[in-house]
């Protein structure tokens, strides 16, 4: 007889133990493998199976012969099942109310506190303990229809209304009138008077492009740290409530750290009340952005630092710098670095696009274009307000002269007095006369030049020679458990080695140091000042040439003191050949290969 396949329904085909040596089989050896560091396990040699041989082998009749790497050995056709079993169908964790209330109580707590961070946030769904309702005012007629409260089948027992009695709503008049504004009232009939808003200038508008706001919002995504850089002369000012709205609602998983830049054109006082009211809401640091000088550039290091430890799951951190226009964020930066990396100048917009810096191996800063933001959160700022903030620049103004008025109003008397020489003036027109007359800008027929002398005044208010400074409101009395949050979290800064420029008289001895001594006491510090010894060791060098210059005063012969009083006679007592020989002795001569270290050129050390 002749031989006949019978068919024999057969199962997928099971694999057994595999003696190849191959790299995709799980049994082989793993001691002995010439090249091979770490071995291929199980489950990378299934993941690998899984992209490679995704389908499984089927016949012609569409039968599963070999099944793919991530099915099971049920045959085909086969229905799966879950097990009848009450356990897969009951609540795996359950809460009670109060412990739901309490948690739901601390987690707020911890998330609207900037000196608390989460470090392992729950897998919970935390959004939904949020209570946030669409609709603030329920609809009347839903809850209460016609037919239920008038008439023969009314429900209603009592009217429900907002006072109780007389007294209560009188109160309520009494709110809803001192709550009152008429500029807000839109059902108010207003007169027609003819009057329009003037067209404001193109000037005024600088900063609030779609091109520097891309800018700004790529910074932010980009940034697990946002600085905010601030005026120290206008904190509030400067302050973009706009970005600090944002990152609050949007972005609550970023830091954000106030910098209090310029501290050197306002009086140590005034630095040390606005740091401790700035404080309580966001980390805030006292700084002097200075190549040669810096003030504050250890606190910040070492608060960087502290966040890099503390993402220490992430390769890199990156803090993005925000701010007005000319508040010193590109200065920031090279201060930080101690060399010039960024383009920086003394007026607003010198910097067009963002820009990555490395300052350290894991800590990158990201400059920013200046962005203003009154235009959305103030509206009423005024342009003498964008003016005298420097953030626009003073040679695109037009009629500068219209802004003079306010600079001579914030200014105080006798530091204009000291800093133009001027002692009387009756009025904004006669101070730009006789500053004109003063400095010789003039032009045809001896009359002064008011747009050029105009724009001279306001770029000496807007870098810093005309001294001026927002004076802080009184510090807020703080509670015990803003104490506490201040005493786990705090900078200590030396105010008393800023180097302030301008002169405030009778305003040097109102730094409250004895306060500032027991708060440095009482709180465990975290993030110390580390500033170097440079300005003492100028201080020891300044008063060791000072004696040693008193001391050759002593021993000077007589010859040699009539010189030198002669010397100091005025200039205009003299003649013309001993006022030349005097210039030719007092002129600086460049000798030495460390000149310009030593020697203050173009401000280098300012």
């Amino acid at each position: 007889m002749a031989k006949t396949k019978q068919n024999v329904k057969k199962g997928p085909r099971k694999q057994g133990i595999n003696k190849s040596c191959h790299s995709m089989n799980p049994d082989r050896p793993k001691d002995g493998l010439k090249g091979v560091a770490k071995p291929r396990t199980k489950s990378t040699i299934n993941r690998l199976k899984m992209y490679k041989h995704f389908k499984a082998k089927r016949d012609r009749t569409g039968k599963v012969i070999i099944p793919a790497p991530f099915q099971s050995w049920v045959s085909s056709g086969t229905m799966a099942r879950v097990e009848p079993n009450r356990k897969w169908f009951d609540n795996t964790r359950v809460v009670s109310q109060n412990a739901l209330q309490k948690f739901q109580d601390e987690i707020g707590k911890s998330l609207k506190n900037p000196y608390d961070v989460i470090m392992k946030p729950s897998r919970l769904p935390v959004t939904l303990l949020n209570e946030s309702s669409k609709q603030k005012r329920v609809h009347i007629l839903d809850t209460e229809p016609f037919e239920t409260t008038f008439g023969n089948k009314k429900l209603r027992k009592r009217p429900s209304l907002n006072a109780a009695d007389e007294n209560q709503l009188a109160e309520v008049i009494q709110e809803t009138e001192n709550s009152y504004s008429e500029e807000k009232d839109f059902n108010k009939i207003r007169e027609d008077t003819g009057e329009r808003d003037m067209v404001r200038d193109w000037i005024m508008n600088a900063g609030q492009s779609k091109r520097i706001w891309n800018e700004l919002y790529k910074v932010i995504d980009s940034s697990d740290i946002v600085i905010m850089v601030l005026d120290a002369r206008d904190p509030f000012g400067t302050r973009s409530k706009h970005v600090e709205e944002f990152l609050r609602n949007e972005k609550p998983h970023k830091h954000i750290v106030f910098v209090l830049n310029k501290v050197d054109l306002v009086p140590t006082w005034v630095t040390q009340r606005w740091v401790a009211i700035l404080s309580t809401e966001y980390p805030t640091i006292a700084f002097h952005a200075s190549l040669k000088h810096p003030f504050g550039k250890g606190a910040l290091i070492n608060l960087l630092r502290q966040f890099s430890k503390l993402h220490s799951e992430r390769k890199q951190i990156s803090v993005g710098i925000v701010g007005y226009p000319n508040v010193g964020k590109s200065s920031l930066v090279n201060a930080l670095r101690s060399k010039k990396v960024c383009k920086v100048a003394p007026i607003a917009g010198e910097t067009k696009v963002w820009q990555y810096v490395t300052l350290m191996r894991r800590i990158f800063l990201i400059d920013c274009p200046g962005v203003i933001h009154a235009s959305v959160t103030n509206a009423s700022e005024t342009d003498t307000d964008k003016v005298l903030k420097g953030i626009v620049r003073v040679e695109n103004v037009p009629s500068p002269e219209q802004y003079v008025t306010a600079v001579l109003e914030r200014v105080q008397r006798d530091h204009l007095i000291r800093t133009y020489n001027i002692t009387k003036w009756e009025d904004t027109d006669d101070f730009i006369r006789q500053f004109a007359l003063k400095t010789g800008k003039l032009i045809k027929g001896g009359e002064p030049d008011v747009p050029n002398v105009s724009r001279m005044i306001l770029n000496d208010w807007q870098r810093g020679k005309l001294p001026y400074y927002c004076p802080p409101p009184e510090l807020p009395s703080k509670t015990e458990q803003q104490t506490n949050q201040l005493a786990a979290f705090d900078i200590q800064q030396d105010f008393s080695k800023i180097r302030v420029i301008p002169e405030f008289p009778g305003e040097e001895n109102l730094l409250e140091a004895k306060e500032d001594k027991e708060d440095v006491e009482e709180n465990s510090a975290v993030a110390v000042e580390d500033e170097s010894g440079a300005v003492a060791g100028e201080e020891d060098e300044e008063e060791s040439s000072s004696s040693s210059s008193s001391s050759s005063d002593d021993g000077l012969s007589d010859a040699d003191q009539d010189e030198e009083e002669r010397e100091k006679k005025p200039m205009k007592n003299m003649t013309s050949k001993e006022r030349r020989r005097i210039i030719r002795q007092n002129r600086r001569h460049k000798v030495g290969s460390n000149f310009y270290e030593r020697v203050n050129v173009k401000n280098r050390k300012r």
